[in-house]
């Protein structure tokens, strides 16, 4: 009878146990900027693939979402899933935060179906996968096709052919001996220390964190450097242009190239329409580098059914519904088919990310680079365009900003 009894408690346990697993909440932080928020519709095609599981999605403001989430993990009032940025993750593994997922990513057949190298640029400091991404940009070339076709030139694909073709492309198109068109309109105000990395950190053994002042590193900004002073392939105004400055020229026909991502195709075709078209960028020095941006989501440590929210965030990873998800963001999916599907951008920029991912890096994840970005690159490009400072003593600048 003991027995029997025994056998029942624990029969009743497991019930409860199985009933609990079967009404199983997610809570899921994310941030969308969209009023057409697709959100309700993913919920609801998910629940009813997964009964049982319900999710509970908050929608939190972008300028607060990282304050709010460290809050919320200090608190023991974390959410069971998140998006999340790769600045994030060394203080989110630091903190305990996360929960890896590379024995879900082992078993999951849709790994397989996301582009090339996400994983590995969104893999945690410690080597473990914490993230799984469900958007992201990459850098890239635009260029003016027609403007290449009526000076027979073809796309360039190193350094050195990009010269040529900035060169040749700078021009006085009117006949009233002044300069209309430029080769290349370089951001040279704060945010385009992409450009620059575009032309120096894909060279061998450069990166931010070492051999800058190699001859290599210093041949990559000293590159950057003649292209203004000596071949004048940049706007004058280039040592202060800005994101919207670079954009503007380019759809105003006064630079026949620049760099930017996926999120200024839109606006492109509308001015300029079959005028502009997208490659990837040069390869310098032996290598390319390209900016990722990113976006992924995670599941936190405290989850309490960890494999529910593995369930949900794997979901808005698959192949219609990553579609669905990047509607309302303006950014790309993360699944090759629907990458190849994708039809909110016209396919030429589709293209040129994807084949741009393989080289595609991320900053280093460290308090130097929030200086560098904001400051420290800014201050000394400018000054290297114009001529106070050379190539060597900008590098030198860097070089030890991120080694102190």
């Amino acid at each position: 009878m003991k027995l029997t009894k025994t056998l029942g408690f624990a029969s009743a346990l497991a019930l409860v146990a199985g009933l609990a697993q079967a009404d199983s909440t997610v809570r899921f932080w994310y941030h969308f900027d969209n009023a057409d928020n697709p959100m309700d519709a993913l919920i609801a095609a998910f629940e009813e693939a997964n009964p049982g599981i319900k999710i509970e999605a908050d929608n939190v403001p972008w300028n607060s979402y990282y304050d709010q989430l460290y809050t919320a993990i200090i608190g023991g009032n974390a959410p069971d899933a998140a998006m999340v940025k790769a600045f994030a993750q060394p203080r989110l593994v630091e903190m305990g935060a996360l929960a890896p997922i590379d024995d879900e990513l082992a078993g999951w057949d849709g790994r397989d179906q996301l582009l090339d190298n996400l994983l590995e640029l969104a893999k945690g400091p410690d080597g473990k996968q914490y993230y799984l991404p469900v958007q992201y940009v990459v850098l890239y070339l635009y260029y003016r096709p027609d403007m290449f076709e009526e000076l027979g030139l073809a796309v360039p694909t190193t350094c050195e052919e990009f010269r040529d073709a900035a060169k040749a492309l700078t021009r006085d198109t009117d006949g009233d001996g002044q300069i209309d068109v430029y080769g290349f309109g370089l951001r040279g105000a704060k945010g385009g220390h992409d450009h620059w990395a575009s032309f120096t950190l894909g060279r061998e053994g450069v990166s931010l964190t070492e051999g800058l002042t190699s001859d290599a590193g210093v041949a990559g900004t000293q590159f950057v450097a003649d292209l203004f002073q000596t071949d004048e392939a940049f706007p004058p105004s280039a040592p202060n242009d800005g994101f919207q400055e670079i954009i503007g020229g380019f759809k105003a026909g006064k630079t026949a190239m620049t760099i930017h991502h996926i999120g200024s195709a839109n606006g492109m075709v509308e001015a300029l329409g079959d005028k502009v078209s997208a490659a990837p960028v040069p390869e310098c020095g032996g290598g390319r580098w390209t900016a990722f941006g990113d976006e992924s989501t995670a599941i936190l440590a405290n989850a309490e059914d960890k494999e529910a929210a593995w369930k949900w965030i794997s979901f808005l990873s698959s192949a219609g519904n990553n579609t669905m998800f990047n509607a309302a963001t303006g950014q790309l999916p993360v699944v090759k088919a629907d990458s190849e599907s994708w039809s909110l951008h016209p396919q030429r920029f589709v293209k040129a990310t994807v084949d741009s991912l393989p080289f595609a890096q991320m900053l280093p994840n460290s308090s130097a680079t929030a200086d560098f970005v904001n400051t420290v690159w800014p201050t000394s490009m400018q000054r290297v365009l114009t001529g106070d400072i050379t190539a060597a003593e900008m590098n030198a600048e860097i070089e030890t900003l991120f080694a102190n």
